[in-house]
């Protein structure tokens, strides 16, 4: 009997198009106490380092821009001249989405998706990249997530409006992937029309494009607090 033809073909894979990946690093660090986040070390190694060296190190990543304040952009230099695949180090812009689009200028013109990390959580696994930008090379737009532990509230003036169902919640990471030319025109839309998104999920939902969602990790943390870096050595511990 010829069972070909009960056969389901094997789903073809599309070619994993070149990305470039943009890792923000230009904020003030206004809430840790005097600590300059993107230089504190974590294991006795800068924050920075630590973050870009897993863009270096997964396959799925072309080239690497990152996006810093003038002050740091010899220093971080200096420390990642050892990476190939970093191309530039820039000076950001006044807000996130200003910087994020610095970056993404400084990409070349073979990158045909952009991932947008924050140089804020340095224990993002190259697998998690992997998984983010595969995603988005089928979808257009992917980001990791894990889901919502807390009981979370909508409050208006200190009074409870509604209690949104927990099953239905996600805390969305970064890197978040897109397709090059609809990020771009994504955060050029967000501009024009004043929205302060967030995110760069949040100015391609503008545009009226879904964005998938895969599995992130509890352990790409985004650190913003002293507390935070202390959690970000104990959770380097137990990766090792």
């Amino acid at each position: 009997m010829d069972i070909t033809k009960y056969t389901r073909p094997a789903r073809k894979l599309l070619p994993l198009k070149k990305c470039g990946a943009v890792i923000v690093a230009a904020g003030t660090a206004s809430r840790m106490g005097g600590i300059d986040k993107v230089m504190a070390k974590i294991k006795g190694q800068p924050m920075i380092q630590r973050t870009v060296r897993q863009f270096q190190n997964c396959d799925a990543i072309s080239e690497i821009v990152i996006v810093t304040r003038e002050d740091l952009i010899v220093p971080i230099k200096n420390l990642c001249k050892d990476m190939d695949k970093v191309t530039a180090v820039v000076c950001g812009g006044k807000s996130r989405q200003e910087s994020v689009h610095l970056g993404l200028n400084a990409l070349s013109d073979k990158v045909k998706l952009a991932a947008v990390h924050d140089g804020a959580r340095p224990l993002i696994t190259w697998q998690v990249i992997d998984r983010v930008v595969r995603a988005a090379n089928s979808y257009g737009a992917a980001a990791p997530a894990i889901p919502v532990k807390d009981t979370i509230k909508v409050v208006t003036g200190g009074v409870v409006e509604s209690t949104p169902d927990r099953a239905m919640l996600r805390a969305v990471q970064t890197p978040q992937v897109f397709d090059f030319d609809l990020l771009r025109g994504a955060l050029k839309k967000a501009e024009l029309e004043g929205a302060q998104v967030t995110d760069d999920c949040s100015a391609v939902e503008l545009m009226g494009m879904s964005v998938k969602i895969v599995e992130g990790d509890e352990r790409n943390i985004k650190v913003t607090t002293p507390m935070d870096l202390k959690i970000a050595e104990m959770l380097l511990e137990e990766m090792q």
